[in-house]
């Protein structure tokens, strides 16, 4: 166990790191970085008139779409009029995701966001499931009317803010219009703003994420998804970019020795505890069924919530510990007061700053040939 003194001596040292490493090669990675964020999240200026190269746009602004872990598990097939959606067992994690439950609700925002887009290209898009062979999402396309609307729009503006919020309330018509946003075919979203609700819903976070800190395949398994660096999430181009998080960016060296002396249950609990109480409220995505049909459609239905969010001006994070660990699901879901079914996703809202962006991977790494 480390003493008071080594502590203080640690973080002393790891700050001089941090300035040496700030006042040299820093500032080029950060050139680097910030040239990956405009390349990513932009919306195209020239729109392509071929099919195949449409759809390459449609499958880019998919791939902006939110992912567990930012891991981008999936793979895109693209035909003349059809783009099918796959997951990508490569980049699965068993220890949070068992039963790749996250993995389909991935691949269900990547269908919104290209559903989105197609509508803004002129092209009109059917969503089907295939369970029977490769358990992919089918797109086809047809020619339609362009409609550019606000959910499309905002695509390149969403993000997952995970810092603090300013506690400011919600108006009920921008509340009505998240639950709108949030609910689909089977899906429908709990929208919690009351501070006892907020509350409980945090006893369960704070046991969740207790849980999972005490499991080291978890953290291991978080700790090979996080990028410290500039360089490392430029090169990586997925994972969770720690200064998104509102820590240092920092070399993967001194990051690893932070995140083992800092990475706490109480201190993730705080900061949680922080998080949700400053935050306008919290919603809870709930599937009618507990398959991967209804997962991908939890995925479409968070996507719409969020890209409205962005819309709005409202920030969202997930705060998904309650529904990860298997044996708190059932408890959390009778706390909701929802009986058989199935607590898929729980993320908090408010008004907050913009953070700095993950990156996503190139386009030929994520599409199949």
């Amino acid at each position: 166990m480390s003493t008071r003194r080594q502590v203080v001596l640690a973080i002393a040292a790891m700050a001089g790191g941090t300035a040496a490493y700030a006042a040299g090669s820093s500032q080029r990675s950060a050139g680097r970085y910030d040239e990956a964020v405009r390349n990513t999240w932009r919306h195209t200026t020239d729109k392509p008139v071929v099919d195949l190269a449409v759809n390459r746009e449609l499958v880019r602004y998919a791939t902006l779409a939110a992912s567990s872990h930012n891991t981008q598990c999936w793979k895109f097939k693209i035909e003349d009029q059809r783009i099918s959606i796959l997951p990508d067992e490569s980049r699965r994690c068993p220890a949070v995701d068992p039963d790749n439950h996250h993995m389909f609700v991935s691949l269900g925002c990547a269908t919104e966001n290209l559903i989105q887009a197609a509508q803004a290209f002129g092209k009109h898009g059917a969503v089907s499931f295939d369970s029977a062979i490769s358990d992919s999402v089918n797109v086809t396309l047809e020619p339609s009317t362009a409609i550019v609307s606000p959910l499309f729009t905002a695509i390149p503006q969403r993000q997952c803010t995970r810092t603090e919020y300013d506690s400011r309330p919600v108006s009920a018509d921008d509340l009505k219009a998240l639950e709108a946003a949030g609910s689909g075919k089977g899906v429908h979203v709990l929208m919690l703003t009351e501070p006892a609700k907020l509350e409980q819903v945090l006893e369960y976070v704070v046991q969740g994420n207790t849980t999972q800190m005490s499991d080291r395949p978890f953290v291991e398994e978080l700790e090979a998804w996080i990028r410290f660096g500039y360089d490392e999430v430029v090169s990586k181009g997925d994972g969770l970019f720690s200064g998104s998080t509102g820590n240092p960016v920092i070399p993967r060296w001194l990051g690893m020795k932070m995140f083992n002396l800092f990475f706490t249950a109480k201190n993730e609990n705080d900061k949680y505890a922080k998080q949700i109480r400053s935050s306008a409220g919290i919603a809870v995505f709930v599937s009618e069924k507990n398959d991967k049909e209804h997962w991908v459609e939890t995925g479409r239905c968070y996507e719409r919530f969020a890209l409205q969010a962005t819309a709005l001006g409202i920030k969202n994070a997930f705060l998904n510990q309650p529904v990860e660990v298997a044996a708190l699901r059932p408890q959390f879901a009778s706390a909701l007061e929802i009986e058989y079914r199935r607590p898929d996703l729980v993320a908090r809202f408010g008004y907050g700053t913009e953070t700095p962006r993950s990156l996503r991977r190139p386009l030929d790494q994520v599409i199949l040939v």
